[in-house]
């Protein structure tokens, strides 16, 4: 069904029509606008998963200390 949708045609045909919809003054504005809001999702993201990389962090030292005692045992 999406198969085609982000051609160079399409993509174009969709610009001519936002610029005719917005004006060419708010365009540069709603770029800016969305790469804000992609710039704060990825922020946002990337910090969403600095706890789980810690625990994941944490628990693999557990489990080498765990097999160096091991070794020394």
């Amino acid at each position: 069904m999406f198969e085609g949708l982000f051609q160079p045609m399409h993509l174009l045909v969709i610009l001519v029509i936002a610029l005719l919809f917005f004006g060419p003054g708010k365009l540069p504005e709603l770029g800016a606008g969305i790469g804000k809001s992609l710039r704060e999702f990825k922020k946002a993201m990337s910090e969403a998963d600095k706890p789980l990389l810690k625990a994941e962090s944490q628990e693999s030292k557990k489990a080498d200390q765990a097999s160096e005692e091991k070794k020394n045992v």
